[in-house]
């Protein structure tokens, strides 16, 4: 049978330990792993592993000894409770000695979990367990996270408060991130918070959250949001070791301007404009943006933003002879200075 992405997430947690098996395929590894150790764990508990109540086998492994996974399944364990035979990186040519074990399986025997990469419709693999009526097949994708699989995330971790600007700063963050680097900031979170009894803030998120390169640039500009000019040059340097580009660092300083211009021009104010940014800013990040707003105003954004656009032109032009950091960095700096005027 077929298990939808959107239900997958709840079955996962609540397996039925009476299925046949479950195969879980999709382009992202980690995605499939995570939901594979999320499910393993909900079969056989904690101590499933150290009571030996899981095989575990490549695929490789089971192409060389096709016997291997018939045998695990209808092994019998010394300790009672739910045995998994799990088969890992499997692909369309070693379908054959699972698609034996599908068929030759019998209550009582081992569930069944296989995992792989992309497969087609046609695969045999993928049709075998569709088709099967006591077995589940999965498809995961890269689609972002639901609420319900982040809340199901901080509570595993012993997450149980969190206010409403950390949970949008969680939101963000699960877009931005892999699945496992989500998994450890909300751990890193945890712990953060291990002895504190108030919410999870805002501010407990950035604290935990990965330092990156996007960071730095964010922090660039609001240094010429701020009309603060002299500190521009030593970051820029950073920036340019770090990689940067020009043309990146002017097409994010005119994604942070026309954000504040949208904000500033707003007909019912920079706060009202700010809460309808999309995607939304949360927390310390979305006050600073609104003082920058209130401070700019209307007007002196659009000035702003011509500047980074004629810059741009120049960037992307044939004909630009300047050196294409410097050309940024004046560009910046004379938009710094806009904000002091």
């Amino acid at each position: 049978m077929k298990l939808s992405t959107r239900d997958a997430g709840a079955y996962f947690n609540r397996p039925d330990p009476d299925k046949t098996g479950v195969l879980i395929y999709g382009p992202d590894a980690m995605r499939v792993a995570l939901k594979r150790q999320t499910l393993v764990a909900a079969l056989i508990g904690p101590e499933g592993e150290a009571e030996m109540r899981l095989a575990r086998m490549t695929g490789v492994e089971l192409r060389k000894e096709p016997a291997r996974l018939i045998d695990a399944v209808k092994a019998t364990g010394f300790f009672p409770g739910p045995r998994v035979a799990f088969v890992e990186e499997v692909t369309e040519a070693m379908a054959k000695p699972i698609l034996a074990a599908l068929e030759d399986w019998a209550p009582g025997d081992a569930q069944i979990v296989v995992t792989a990469s992309q497969l087609t419709a046609r695969a045999s693999l993928r049709k075998a367990f569709e088709a099967h009526p006591n077995a589940y097949a999965v498809g995961i994708y890269d689609d972002p996270p639901t609420r319900a699989e982040i809340e199901a995330t901080l509570q595993k971790a012993g997450l149980g408060h969190v206010d409403r600007d950390a949970m949008e700063a969680l939101t963000a963050l699960s877009r931005a991130l892999d699945p496992g680097d989500f998994a450890q900031v909300v751990e890193k979170v945890a712990l953060y918070k291990l002895r504190e009894d108030g919410p999870v803030t805002a501010d407990d998120i950035t604290a935990a959250a990965p330092a990156s390169t996007e960071a730095a640039v964010d922090d660039l500009l609001h240094i010429v949001a701020e009309g603060r000019a002299e500190e521009l040059g030593p970051m820029l340097r950073r920036l340019q070791a770090q990689g940067v580009t020009p043309v990146t660092l002017c097409i994010q300083a005119s994604r942070h301007f026309r954000a504040l211009h949208t904000a500033a021009s707003d007909p019912g104010g920079a706060s009202q404009g700010i809460a309808r940014l999309r995607p939304p800013v949360f927390g310390p990040r979305r006050d600073r943006m609104l003082r920058q707003a209130q401070s700019w105003g209307m007007f002196k954004l659009e000035g702003a933003l011509g500047d980074l656009a004629d810059t741009d032109l120049k960037l992307r032009s044939a004909a630009q002879t300047a050196p294409a950091m410097a050309l940024v960095e004046r560009t910046l700096i004379r938009v710094a200075m806009r904000g002091r005027a």
